[in-house]
């Protein structure tokens, strides 16, 4: 989609700039820029649409749009829905902000994390194995490997709590971190995990 393309001048500015903005940020997260327009275009959507409504008002090739429905369809962030009277696919996106940042999380876990987590289990293990490596760089690996185990951890763990609870938790803010002081009655050393 083009700030100058006819087919987005019937889409309302503000809708416009939304799936502009979103598809910049969505290239800068790693994603296609034509899937993250998509997914903003069918966010703001008050019905479904189809593939060609799509390709339509972004002004992108058909093709294209297929490819990139497929793409959320496989993240769930976008489902086929039927449409009474309407033979040709329709599609909606998840509405749920929660559900969306949870799919998103679990997506870039799954290639980024756990890739992450497997590597340096690995590096440890032929560390360990290897009576030149320094005591430096094996202790540094350890770290590395507690800091992401740590961190997959957590994340699974906030899986589980309620998004109200999540919410909660969010808004307390720096106030969480006060309280995680004052138990341990002392400063936070981020160096300890």
């Amino acid at each position: 989609m083009t700030e100058t393309t006819d087919n987005a001048n019937r889409l309302p500015a503000a809708v416009q700039e939304f799936v502009l903005r979103w598809g910049d940020m969505g290239g800068q997260w790693g994603v296609n820029r034509s899937v993250a327009q998509i997914q903003a275009l069918l966010y703001l959507s008050e019905r479904p649409l189809t593939a060609e409504d799509i390709a339509e008002q972004l002004g992108l090739a058909r093709s294209n749009v297929s490819n990139s429905i497929r793409e959320l369809i496989t993240w769930k962030l976008v489902r086929r829905v039927p449409v009474f009277g309407d033979r040709r696919d329709h599609y909606e996106a998840e509405a749920d902000l929660w559900q969306i940042l949870t799919r998103i999380s679990q997506g870039r876990k799954e290639r980024e994390i756990d890739p992450a987590v497997a590597a340096i289990r690995k590096a440890l293990a032929l560390a360990d194995a290897d009576p030149s490596m320094s005591k430096v760089a094996r202790n540094r690996l350890r770290e590395m490997q507690s800091f992401l185990t740590t961190l997959d951890g957590w994340f699974s763990q906030m899986l589980t709590v309620p998004p109200s609870t999540l919410m909660r938790l969010i808004k307390l803010g720096s106030r969480v971190v006060g309280l995680v002081r004052l138990g341990r009655g002392k400063q936070d050393n981020i160096g300890s995990f």
